[in-house]
């Protein structure tokens, strides 16, 4: 096993590529844990998705630092966040939202008009405050080729009682809803692979008790259904679909799964479970989870107390991401610098975008860490802001840099911005 950080070089030093402005927005804060923008990357483009709902293309042969080169063309989705991209059939953007509506959209990729779009906020009722966490949120889309897939949420409380309702829906290329899967849990994430599409949900607080559902994209009809059997409502933050299985982040128990196409375990891992540092005991969430044949990687979050809501102390395991090989064994361990919101994986290389440490505050630790799946850490790249979206070719990394204003601190940092290089 091996442990080190990735080296962090300067954008402009360590790339070839360019930065572009995307607005002005509120800074993020110190607890910056949301999505409210994002990256994806198609032939020949790289398209961000902005706070103020706006979807833009960028060519990727522009180059240089420094310049402020236009869109192709700008698209708006609703007066909501932009916070999932994919490229679509049919040479579509699949575009999820986060506002009244929880849109979902499908954008021309040549021209940026707007295909279709559908409010899931008609399913799953309007919002009850308008405020960020009880706005629709449609958390994740995925695509086929010939289907668009997406997962949407929204959340209320009543009292100390809180409740979700979500739907996770398949739409042909012209917009047309073939089928929906609904829950009284929150969906957190999907992936879609050979017929197979995973929904993860990470609080289950009604009816429906199952973390981990695998729906037949024909059809919608569940294949395979899975849980870590824990107490309370937290049951899975992501999950990574194998030919022959998928790897599963536990919230319930802070432990990485492999299971089998049935849904039985072949092994699973410790990653963050509760551990006892001076008088605390603390745990943190595994949050994402990234599979391929050579092996599986687990990322952590953020560190919290057992008793109370603020930790004095870490746990030994925060903000960082551990490989395995294929039959369970630990590879290597590496700290990922921050909270991460999301992973970009290509050609065997996972990206971490990287956040504040909001409890730490260490502006030092933004930026974007690469890692081998095998190896282990690679050159990484140094951002003033935080970074909150990644998206990754064989040959391209797009991300998302965002202002960051710690509430202890009197400067703004970064802004908001994309980066694309080499």
């Amino acid at each position: 096993m091996s442990e080190s950080e990735p080296d962090l070089h300067e954008s402009e030093e360590a790339t070839d590529g360019f930065a572009v402005s995307l607005g002005d927005p509120r800074p993020a804060g110190s607890r910056h844990m949301w999505q409210r923008s994002a990256v994806t990357i198609t032939d020949g483009r790289v398209i961000a998705g902005t706070v103020d709902g706006r979807v833009s293309a960028f060519p990727i042969a522009l180059s240089g630092y420094g310049d402020e080169p236009e869109p192709s063309w700008t698209a708006t989705i609703a007066d909501e966040y932009a916070v999932s991209l994919e490229d679509g059939p049919e040479g579509t953007v699949a575009v999820g939202g986060r506002g009244e509506g929880g849109i979902v959209a499908a954008i021309d990729a040549t021209t940026g008009e707007r295909r279709w779009s559908y409010r899931s906020a008609d399913d799953l009722g309007e919002p009850q405050k308008e405020s960020l966490f009880f706005l629709p949120y449609v958390v994740s889309v995925a695509t086929d080729g010939e289907r668009i897939y997406a997962a949407a949420r929204r959340y209320e409380r009543d009292g100390g009682e809180r409740s979700f309702r979500s739907a996770v829906y398949a739409f042909d290329p012209d917009g047309d809803l073939v089928w929906t899967y609904r829950a009284d849990a929150s969906p957190i994430a999907i992936d879609l692979r050979e017929g197979r599409l995973a929904v993860a949900y990470n609080r289950c607080p009604g009816d429906h008790r199952t973390g981990l559902v695998v729906l037949d994209t024909e059809t919608g009809d569940p294949q395979l259904t899975w849980d870590p059997g824990c107490e309370g409502d937290r049951r899975v933050g992501d999950a990574s679909l194998l030919a022959d299985g998928v790897a599963v982040a536990s919230h319930g128990d802070y432990r990485g799964y492999r299971l089998d196409e049935t849904g039985r375990e072949r092994w699973s891992v410790d990653l963050a479970r509760p551990t006892e540092v001076g008088e605390e005991t603390l745990y943190a969430y595994p949050n994402h989870v990234h599979a391929t044949g050579e092996g599986v990687a687990f990322v952590t979050g953020n560190t919290y107390p057992e008793e109370g809501r603020e930790a004095e102390g870490r746990h030994p395991h925060e903000h960082t991401i551990t490989a395995f090989t294929p039959d369970g064994t630990e590879r290597w361990h590496a700290p990922v610098g921050g909270w991460v919101s999301e992973l970009a994986a290509a050609d065997g290389t996972i990206a971490t975008p990287g956040a504040q440490r909001f409890r730490d505050r260490d502006p030092d630790s933004h930026g974007l860490r690469r890692y081998d799946l095998v190896e282990g850490p690679m050159t990484g790249i140094s951002i003033e802001g935080v970074v909150t979206a990644a998206a990754m070719t064989d040959r391209r990394v797009a991300v998302i840099e965002e202002p960051v204003e710690y509430h202890d601190g009197d400067a703004v940092r970064g802004g908001y911005r994309l980066h694309v290089s080499a």
